[in-house]
């Protein structure tokens, strides 16, 4: 039997990073959980094999369950019965399985029935069962908005509601409306306190994943007369209170197992998470930066499942009387495809690990004091994390959007037929460079990091580590291309010119992230070159045509150039 997480040992590579240690020390809080939870490890090596036999279990339902459901429940999709969202019948199995497995409420404290388990594990469950079905990956990653709960909830409310998502309750973030897409600032759901004190909600949302979960996190406008972020406030809906109906369930591309909803709320009585008017200056965020992690990790889990195809076919398809995947157009296109899934991955989980460190020191200061040192790894890690955030999402969709596009090429006509799997990937991926923030706002929320110098810090750095001597010509080219990419900066920034700024920061974006993805791919193929070393060299040749093209139009450009892009 085939298992999505043993069948590909480069996701466990990542088990074995040095910052491991640091992150289950933390996680684990010197292993005080071993004396009253009998699944509690009692110490590193323990939590380590821990996470191998949850992995193991999610490939298991992974390949065995939800990947042999996904046609039909892509086929037949939710639909709506009486204001309410029906799963496609297939989607219940694989609830049913996940549960079972003890795959819901991975993240929390084992005191509130959870695993305690960390981003890292968390984000390659999530990749696994994304490759077997990305639709239903939504559905059950969404149970991570309970971490938001989690943190910035009361006690009580961690009681009453963290436990049911541990049992598999269903989870949303509800805050998309018709007149608030990206701007969350004109959110006008209104939330308004009965005379006993009791919050309502009145409005609509739209565009709402998972819109007829359990228990939603929704964000409205408690301060009446605002307009603006400051009047947002966050809260919790519990779909046993009522007054919430489905009024459509989108039509949609791809994704289909993933129900998006238009919801109507009619003083359906809600619960304040938190202090009022941080729903978006701060819970948002938060919510938000743990959604674009989940979707990075979706994003690899389809860039896998689009390379197995497309590698797969090759091996198979004879063409002139020799099989196609020994033509260089062919090979070329699979090794490119390897190449970005292999980096990306590597970005994705050390931006999982930066988070996780954090976050477990935040967890920590909530019930008692850091050291001055615990403060200052807690600022470290957090602003490592928000720079890796917008690269690992922006990065990984757009490669999950490129490799089930050469997936499809592969298959020639037949990628083009729906009998074949290529073209359902190719649907779903389209939406990962969408939502929870588009490319672009990914480069919105990466460019100061850009400009401030923090990057090309962290690629100098990260040029101090040795790599294996068949790999140092390959970082020597990458030291050239940081030169490129340190120049055009300077260029950019010279100029003054916020228009041009704009304009350019989706190439500085992109240089950013090739050259930091080949400093990665670079060490993870220096540890284990039988996993990587290929792609270690495609990847480098790939980053170098790269930044150099894009390092050579940033510096001929000029702002005067500017008229000619401007639509008439």
């Amino acid at each position: 039997m085939s298992n999505y997480y043993t069948d590909h040992p480069e996701i466990g590579f990542h088990l074995n990073h040095p910052l491991m240690k640091r992150i289950v020390d933390l996680k684990e809080r010197n292993y005080a959980d071993k004396d009253q939870f009998e699944d509690a490890p009692v110490n590193y090596e323990d939590a380590i094999e821990n996470y191998k036999r949850l992995l193991e279990i999610t490939g298991d339902v992974a390949a065995n369950i939800i990947e042999p459901n996904s046609e039909s429940v892509d086929l037949e999709g939710p639909h709506l019965e009486n204001g309410r969202m029906i799963y496609a019948s297939k989607t219940y199995e694989n609830l049913d399985a996940t549960r079972k497995a003890g795959l819901w409420g991975l993240s929390m404290p084992r005191r509130y029935g959870g695993l305690n388990l960390p981003n890292v594990i968390f984000s390659m469950a999530s990749e696994v069962i994304a490759a077997a079905d990305a639709g239903f990956q939504n559905i059950w990653s969404l149970q991570s908005c309970i971490d938001t709960l989690y943190e910035f909830g009361n006690e009580e409310q961690r009681q009453k509601y963290i436990p049911r998502v541990c049992q598999g309750e269903t989870m949303s973030m509800d805050l998309t409306e018709p007149d608030a897409g990206s701007d969350l600032q004109r959110v006008m759901l209104k939330a308004s306190q009965d005379a006993d004190g009791t919050w309502r909600l009145n409005g609509v949302k739209r565009f709402i994943t998972n819109g007829d979960s359990d228990i939603h996190l929704v964000l409205a406008r408690s301060e009446e007369g605002t307009r603006d972020g400051r009047g947002l406030s966050m809260f919790i809906y519990d779909k046993k209170d009522g007054g919430v109906t489905v009024r459509h369930i989108e039509h949609k591309l791809g994704i289909h197992g993933s129900p998006t909803c238009e919801l109507v709320f009619k003083n359906a009585k809600c619960e304040l998470c938190g202090n009022t008017r941080l729903g978006l200056i701060k819970y948002v965020m938060a919510l938000m930066n743990g959604a674009r992690l989940g979707i990075a990790a979706q994003s690899v889990g389809v860039e896998q499942e689009a390379y197995n195809e497309g590698l797969a076919y090759a091996k198979e398809r004879a063409q002139f009387g020799k099989k196609i995947i020994t033509f260089p157009a062919v090979y070329g296109m699979i090794s490119r495809m390897k190449a970005k899934l292999d980096a990306g991955r590597s970005l994705l989980y050390m931006t999982a690990r930066y988070v996780d460190i954090y976050k477990a020191l935040e967890d920590i200061a909530r019930d008692g004091k850091l050291t001055p040192e615990e403060r200052q790894e807690m600022k470290k890690y957090t602003r490592l994390a928000d720079a890796f955030t917008p690269l690992s999402k922006g990065t990984n969709s757009e490669y999950a959007n490129q490799n089930a596009y050469d997936a499809i090429s592969i298959h020639g006509g037949s990628g083009f037929i729906m009998e074949y799997k290529s073209q359902r990937l190719y649907r779903d991926a389209r939406i990962f460079s969408i939502y929870e923030g588009t490319t672009q706002l990914q480069v919105v929320a990466a460019i100061r990091y850009i400009t401030n110098g923090t990057y090309l810090d962290i690629m100098k750095e990260m040029l101090q580590s040795e790599v294996s001597d068949d790999l140092k010509p390959l970082k020597a080219r990458v030291e050239k291309l940081i030169a490129l990419y340190e120049e055009s900066i300077d260029k950019v920034k010279a100029d003054e010119n916020a228009d041009e700024h704009d304009f350019l920061g989706r190439r500085l974006y992109d240089m950013t992230a090739n050259i930091i993805e080949s400093l990665l791919i670079l060490d993870d193929a220096t540890k284990a070159p039988e996993l990587f070393a290929k792609s270690a060299n495609v990847f480098v040749r790939m980053a170098e045509e790269s930044v150099v093209g894009a390092a050579t139009y940033v510096k001929a450009f000029n702002a005067d150039d500017l008229k000619n892009f401007v639509a008439e």
